[in-house]
């Protein structure tokens, strides 16, 4: 009995000569706090800690937990430690440079070290040789850190049959690893760091079955026959999976089941999300409301300087003394006739009336808004648009509602235009025009082609009955096969600004119609395309083209 008393206190004396180091406090982290360096921690784009200083950050977290938190804790997530993690987190940030989003897995990682702790006093002091229950005081070694109490209560919790029977479990399962780690304190995030160092590669990470093989590599540099085995797997699979296949390659190769909130292979702090999505930290309601005001204003900006620039766009080219239409930025005083136009969702006349640009003009007893003019409706060429600026007075709210009355619009969608007869060359040719009427550029163009395209048909159509009269055969032309065009001109339409009032122009040379101009087409074209309802003279002559 004195024999066995003798050799149980020889295992214990072992067991505290065999640690001599001290207690890890991280003297030089603190002193360097003291004299104001604050150390700066780098993370890899997979969140991993890396050098310089990673490790560091690491060994002062241990050191944090072994003061902060009992060893009698069982659940890290109880909230009764919330003000001890708070604690830890606050010395952090004093002695090292690290941004708030990174508090998550310093926590997890403070989480692991305990209780990577707890395992190191059970296995060193409660321990024999052959895995028995030894009941051993307090280590002197750790007086400092844990008191008589917890030391108790944490003998007692190693002695329940149920703990014991689950360390049992973990401990046969980790007994003997089929593909051990041979790289020691070197976990993967620094091992992936000094691989890329060493090869001097502009990579950021590497494949996690590269990392897998090489963390399994020991001093004499050569790696067993089965892990090479199962990394020439890898690059098989590599090779043949698809990339959205959910499962890791490497566990496919170790034929083991991929468990969620990890990557095998990545080590540490890695996450499926980590993998997939970029590091950044998530923007507030504040500065998304704040993104939105900027970008409305810059909208703003742009549709402003797009109405100011609408007489460039519909500025008439004719060169003629019959037709005078512009959009003129200084109104001629007075009473003119003038058409009317809006420029959203696009440019296009919406009716017809008289501007009566004259001082100290009022609406309805009101002053007009800036940069409006009085407008009396007459014709209502769109009858559903709506006012810009509708009524207080009344309840006209669309062009249709406002024929007959006076409403505000803006100077820059007020076209003033005047039209004098012309003498025709011949009289059968003769146009008869009405004095006072309007006509815009658009109109202007598809009048002149419409009868350019007219005189073409009427030729095609002689030289047709030519070649029937000669006896020619006639030959039927085949349907050429239906294409995807109304997809592609969709989706050629949404990539321009053309649907928010945007216009192009397609020339038309002298060999077409027999004159230069160009086409101006619009949004308002591309819908006849795909309705297939009615085309006008522009889209045909855009065809022709």
């Amino acid at each position: 009995m004195a024999d066995d008393q003798h050799e149980e206190v020889s295992k214990k004396v072992s067991a505290e000569e065999e640690i001599r180091r001290g207690i890890t406090v991280m003297r030089r982290v603190v002193q360097g706090r003291s004299r104001g360096i604050i150390l700066d921690v780098y993370w890899n784009n997979q969140g991993q800690l890396i050098e310089p200083n990673g490790h560091t950050l690491t060994s002062f977290i241990g050191a944090l937990v072994r003061n902060e938190i009992p060893i009698t804790c069982d659940d890290w997530r109880n909230k009764e430690l919330n003000e001890s993690k708070e604690k830890i987190w606050s010395e952090i940030k004093r002695c090292f440079n690290i941004e708030e989003e990174r508090r998550g897995f310093c926590m997890k990682l403070a989480g692991k070290l305990l209780r990577g702790f707890q395992t190191f006093l059970s296995s060193k002091f409660l321990k024999d040789a052959d895995d028995n229950f030894v009941d051993a005081e307090l280590p002197k070694k750790y007086e400092s850190l844990i008191s008589a109490e917890e030391w108790e209560a944490f003998k007692s919790k190693r002695q329940d049959p149920v703990f014991q029977r689950i360390s049992a479990t973990n401990r046969e399962r980790a007994s003997s690893p089929a593909y051990p780690y041979r790289k020691g304190r070197v976990r993967y995030g620094r091992l992936e760091q000094s691989m890329l160092q060493k090869e001097e590669s502009s990579e950021t990470s590497l494949p996690a079955h590269v990392l897998w093989k090489e963390a399994r590599v020991g001093k004499s540099g050569v790696p067993q026959e089965e892990v090479l085995h199962v990394y020439q797997k890898c690059e098989e699979l590599s090779q043949s999976l698809s990339p959205d296949d959910t499962k890791g390659i490497l566990s496919r190769a170790l034929d083991v089941p991929e468990y969620s909130g990890r990557v095998r292979g990545k080590g540490f702090g890695v996450t499926p999300t980590s993998l997939s999505i970029k590091k950044g930290k998530a923007p507030s309601n504040r500065e998304l409301h704040a993104r939105l005001e900027a970008m409305q204003a810059e909208l703003d900006a742009l549709r402003r300087e797009r109405e100011a620039s609408a007489s460039t766009v519909y500025r008439d080219a004719s060169d003629k003394n019959s037709i005078n239409c512009t959009f003129q930025p200084n109104i001629p005083e007075g009473i003119s006739h003038c058409q009317l136009y809006l420029s959203s969702p696009y440019y296009r006349m919406v009716g017809k009336g008289k501007v009566h640009n004259v001082s100290g003009v009022l609406l309805h007893t009101r002053e007009l808004p800036a940069g409006c003019l009085k407008v009396s409706v007459d014709i209502a060429v769109e009858p559903n648009a709506a006012l810009p600026y509708p009524s207080d007075d009344s309840d006209a709210t669309t062009v249709h509602e406002a024929v007959g009355s006076f409403v505000a619009w803006p100077t820059n969608l007020i076209c003033v235009g005047y039209e004098t007869p012309t003498k025709s060359k011949s009289k059968d040719n003769a146009i008869p025009r009405h004095t006072e009427s309007t006509v815009s550029r658009k109109e202007l163009q598809e009048n002149e082609v419409s009868n350019a395209s007219a005189q073409q048909k009427k030729e095609v159509s002689n030289a047709s009955a030519r070649v029937k009269s000669s006896g020619a055969k006639k030959t039927v032309a085949r349907k050429k096969p239906t294409t995807k065009y109304r997809s592609c001109l969709r989706t050629f339409l949404e990539m321009t600004d053309i649907p928010t009032g945007g216009v192009r122009t397609v020339h038309m040379e002298v060999g077409i119609f027999g004159f230069d101009y160009d086409q101006m087409i619009g949004n308002e074209d591309f819908m006849q395309v795909f309705s297939h309802e009615g085309i006008g003279v522009t889209v045909v002559n855009t065809y022709i083209r």
